[in-house]
């Protein structure tokens, strides 16, 4: 087949001014001089894309922390093991984190750096020999947990969060679990089954885990029923907190909530699937705000708590 080039003499131009741009001068960023305030810095920051929803994303949470409304954390494990927790705490006792949810592993990272002041071992080096995991004060601390919630009919994270509190560990006050039992914060805490390292355990009693996390699935329905006009962040859950957000928020809504116009957001190192569609967009379907950020928990997450405390300052 014969190809004739197309000839561009023809093609007809506009006048800039008439056509229409997604970027303003004054959306741009602006220099920060050494000494500089944090404020200062969220103030150079370009008014575009992933920065203008990080401050976004602190305006929401300041405002529905204003306004008595909720502001959901979702977690995963590895926020802990990169260092977060003290963030984390700081906002659990300002209350402006009103309620936590992690998932099964979280509890061990916050755990042993209660405990022991150290976590997150070399998976490889312990296959090897099978000693990975087989910490054994994390078995019989955590196990004995989920056995005294399952008898007491209270969740698995209010009771690790009593017992790390109550047995006086070293390094309690760091301890998000502690921190939100001190506070009388809901953090519930969601299992799967032969996933986290303490269901190797001799001490490992799969009914009192299983009922333990019925028992704070149940308690974070009952929060979610709640969130309308506040705010969800999902951070660094793939996969188990955007299934239990998820069927959380379904069953609030079954039984009579009018959950609507929160906002969801999503905040980890690559986007996933079902933070996407089971946070974020199915969620806010019918009314509400849906923000993803992506980035390293331990830069982004500083930078959103930062955020949020510069937005709370301005009255």
């Amino acid at each position: 087949m014969k190809i004739v080039p197309l000839d561009p003499r023809r093609a007809r131009t506009r006048k800039l001014a008439t056509l229409s741009r997604k970027v303003m001068r004054n959306q741009v960023a602006s220099t920060v001089q050494a000494g500089s305030s944090i404020r200062d810095f969220f103030d150079s920051l370009p008014e575009v894309l992933a920065a203008s929803d990080l401050r976004e994303l602190a305006r929401r949470i300041a405002r529905a922390h204003r306004a008595g409304k909720p502001f959901l954390m979702l977690s995963g494990a590895h926020p802990i093991k990169v260092g977060l927790g003290p963030l984390i705490c700081d906002l659990i006792r300002d209350g402006i984190v009103s309620a936590i949810a992690a998932n099964g592993a979280a509890i061990i990272h916050d755990f042993e750096l209660a405990f022991a002041g150290r976590t997150s071992e070399e998976v490889g080096e312990g296959l090897a020999d099978g000693s990975f995991g087989m910490a054994r004060e994390t078995g019989e601390f955590l196990n004995r947990a989920a056995k005294l919630a399952a008898t007491e009919g209270k969740g698995l994270g209010e009771v690790v969060g009593r017992e790390i509190q109550e047995n006086g560990l070293r390094f309690r006050d760091t301890s998000i679990f502690a921190t939100a039992y001190r506070q009388n914060t809901p953090a519930t805490v969601h299992v799967t089954i032969g996933a986290d390292i303490i269901h190797m355990h001799p001490a490992a009693d799969g009914s009192a885990i299983g009922q333990a996390s019925m028992n704070d699935f149940h308690r974070l329905a009952s929060v979610i029923g709640g969130l309308s006009n506040g705010v969800v962040l999902n951070l660094g859950s793939a996969v188990v907190m955007p299934e239990v957000f998820l069927k959380a928020l379904n069953l609030a809504r079954n039984l009579g909530s009018k959950v609507r116009n929160f906002t969801a957001a999503d905040m980890d190192f690559i986007r996933h699937y079902r933070p996407r569609m089971n946070v974020l967009e199915r969620p806010t379907g019918n009314g509400g705000r849906a923000i993803a950020l992506t980035g390293h928990h331990e830069i982004m997450f500083p930078l959103l708590a930062a955020a949020v405390r510069e937005e709370l300052a301005e009255r």
